[in-house]
């Protein structure tokens, strides 16, 4: 039927820039703990937004990626495009708030589409370009981290180590791919309406493309009452903020300021796990051990690993090694919280 031609394709097209967002997930990075979600406009193809969490299930983690757009770009869409997961129930419920009182025919309920996943074609169609951009790359990284038995999923102390080794840094490939995206030139497509050109251009002059802004202007105060309201900020994995070294001969100074960064991490409510070498032989109830064993006890910290953790003195602690010894501690600590 398509060679008769009785079968006609469907051509996208968005009448200008905030007409219509498409948002969704990408799941291709959640096995390994990182989830990525994004918003693409319809018209301009800029992307909006390009995040990356340990989760894409809270409502309120999307409505703070919605909301902090608005905040920057001061405007709200015309038509929010999502699927009918419940990770969006509170985007869609902002979106209409914001929406309400417009008086054009997508005015409050109408301002949402919600369909299929598969059918949102603006923002599936970007992720795979995402991949193309480099995001591939994060995904053969960590498969053969994970093929070497460096990392297992199944344990919770790698999951949490990988996501503070590597999601600062995953997102700022993410802004970079972003912003990359957003200035480069988009080429004529064939059998296709849409414009084409920088997305940026696209999207902040739409008169030069013969088109207009729909967006609906936003009151700043009404933006920071819902991120109070209806959102929680997105989770930051800094969890391990210092590497500190023991000199041999200054153990009582070093025990002091060791002190006043647990105690900071104490008020802070941090989890913090402290994990080394300390050269305090516990057994002989010295001054030195006796106060180190007094701060732990200060901060409410209970000793996790009671056995060697490197039996062979004569080791070399090369890098190799290091890697090694950090994952077998790893298991040793995953063990003990399992008792």
């Amino acid at each position: 039927m398509r060679k008769a031609h009785r079968l006609k394709r469907r051509f996208y097209c968005a009448k200008g820039p905030n007409n219509i967002w498409h948002l969704d997930g990408y799941d291709k990075f959640k096995p390994f703990g990182f989830c990525i979600h994004g918003a693409v406009d319809g018209f301009s193809r800029k992307v909006i937004w390009l995040e990356v969490s340990d989760t894409n299930n809270d409502p309120k983690l999307i409505a703070i990626y919605y909301l902090d757009a608005l905040k920057r770009i001061k405007k709200t869409p015309r038509i929010l495009r999502c699927d009918a997961g419940t990770e969006n129930s509170v985007v869609c419920l902002l979106q209409q708030f914001f929406r309400n009182e417009a008086t054009d025919h997508f005015a409050g309920s109408r301002s949402v589409i919600v369909g299929r996943s598969t059918s949102n074609q603006r923002i599936e169609r970007w992720w795979g370009t995402l991949r193309q951009q480099g995001i591939q790359w994060w995904i053969n990284f960590f498969k053969d981290l994970r093929d070497s038995g460096r990392f297992n999923e199944l344990d919770q102390i790698h999951c949490e180590n990988l996501k503070f080794c590597f999601m600062n840094l995953t997102q700022t490939h993410l802004d970079r791919i972003a912003q990359q995206w957003n200035v480069h030139e988009i080429r004529p497509q064939h059998n296709s309406d849409a414009h084409y050109g920088k997305p940026d251009i696209m999207y902040f002059l739409p008169e030069t493309f013969g088109a207009f802004d729909y967006g609906t202007v936003v009151d700043k105060r009404d933006v920071t009452c819902c991120k109070d309201m209806y959102s929680v900020p997105k989770r930051k994995f800094d969890k391990f903020s210092e590497l500190a070294y023991l000199p041999p001969s200054s153990k009582v100074e070093w025990l002091n300021n060791f002190a006043i960064s647990l105690e900071k991490s104490y008020l802070e409510e941090k989890e913090c796990i402290v994990i080394g070498d300390f050269n305090y032989d516990i057994l002989k109830h010295d001054n030195c051990s006796k106060s180190w064993l007094d701060l732990m006890q200060s901060v409410n910290f209970s000793q996790l690993v009671e056995s060697p953790t490197r039996p062979d003195l004569q080791m070399p602690v090369d890098a190799d090694s290091a890697l090694n010894l950090f994952l077998e501690l790893n298991d040793l600590v995953a063990n003990s919280y399992e008792d």
